[in-house]
């Protein structure tokens, strides 16, 4: 069995280490499936603060803009040197508008992100991974959020979940155009790392391949249902002193009890592998939602794990439910029932 300490780090042979092994997740606050109010969102992210969360994700995307103004507003009243935030390039935010006043997206032919989130501010979305559209997303986003430095920059959704078959072109562009701008920005200071923000596999493998990112965000593909990141995103961030920001360890709200995996209705074989799941932990009497983040934080290279609410219990909880006891047995139940692979580390 394999099995690894929950606090076990390698900074030694990191490139950039992010905070952790809470952090919180943005996408929510921008009004991700449903609307809440600002104070809402202020009262969340205070939660998630005094939880013990230091590192914050947001992005332009969420809520066109509306995202990085809530983080910038709460996070002002805190020691800047005590969080980390990070953001992303990939989609420019602009303040046109089509006839009549509504906003207007531009997005590749898998594009669907911005129709998940309600309420959104009245601005365009333009899908662009050049050098230009890069400067100017971190400008933005540093006004947006009231600060004059970046802890990490990723390039978000350069795959073919959002651009369909058009995203190797995309990824073609970008090595030379936001990967370019962002490594820049990093040597002069501006931005601390830049790496990749991803539901899907291949561009940061590629991206591991052929640039030199600093840190991985992952969504989705590494969780109690989906474990995919080990065949070789995961041995490739070891080999390259590389650390992985784990999102979506829920799958979208699947093993919270949502109706969704990955932003969708969810496959039947996916809620089948979900029942079974929190049937075994209901035997050990564990909440799935610890065994969930627990299993995520155990893995090496993960250095923080980014689970997002929009309300501020839920923050607390999130905290509660990262350190709640879960036993031995109940990931050797998990094996024994073809649930985790043999080669996923467990928390010890």
């Amino acid at each position: 069995m394999s099995t690894v300490p929950l606090t076990q780090r390698q900074e030694a042979t990191s490139r950039y280490t992010p905070r952790g092994p809470l952090g919180f997740g943005g996408a929510s606050l921008g009004n991700m499936y449903a609307g809440i109010d600002d104070a809402t969102a202020r009262a969340t992210l205070d939660a998630a603060w005094e939880s013990g969360a230091r590192h914050f994700d947001t992005a332009p995307v969420y809520g066109r803009g509306l995202g990085e103004l809530r983080f910038g507003q709460a996070l002002r009243q805190y020691p800047r040197e005590e969080y980390e935030i990070t953001t992303k390039v990939g989609r420019i935010i602009r303040a046109e508008f089509a006839p009549g006043g509504s906003a207007v997206d531009t997005q590749g032919p898998g594009g669907h992100e911005t129709s998940l989130f309600v309420d959104s501010l009245p601005f365009r979305v333009d899908v662009d991974y050049g050098y230009d559209a890069a400067m100017r997303s971190v400008e933005d986003s540093m006004q947006r959020l009231g600060l004059g430095r970046l802890d990490i920059v990723y390039v978000h959704d350069l795959g073919s979940d959002h651009l369909g078959d058009a995203w190797e072109g995309h990824f073609d562009l970008a090595e030379n155009g936001c990967f370019r701008a962002l490594r820049e920005l990093r040597d002069q200071g501006a931005i601390g790392a830049w790496g990749l923000g991803n539901n899907v596999l291949e561009p940061p493998v590629r991206a591991l391949r052929r640039a030199d990112p600093d840190v991985i965000q992952i969504a989705g593909r590494y969780s109690l249902l989906d474990q995919s990141a080990l065949d070789e995103l995961f041995p490739l961030c070891a080999e390259r002193g590389v650390r992985v920001v784990l999102g979506g360890s829920y799958n979208s709200g699947l093993l919270a009890g949502g109706p969704f995996y990955d932003y969708r209705q969810p496959p039947a074989d996916k809620v089948a592998a979900r029942d079974r799941i929190v049937a075994v932990c209901e035997r050990h009497g564990v909440d799935v939602r610890a065994a969930a983040l627990q299993f995520g934080a155990a893995h090496p290279v993960v250095s923080t794990v980014v689970p997002g609410t929009k309300h501020p219990g839920m923050a607390r909880q999130n905290a509660e439910l990262l350190s709640a006891p879960v036993p031995a047995e109940l990931w050797d139940d998990l094996r024994a029932e073809g649930l985790l692979r043999p080669d996923a580390p467990t928390p010890a």
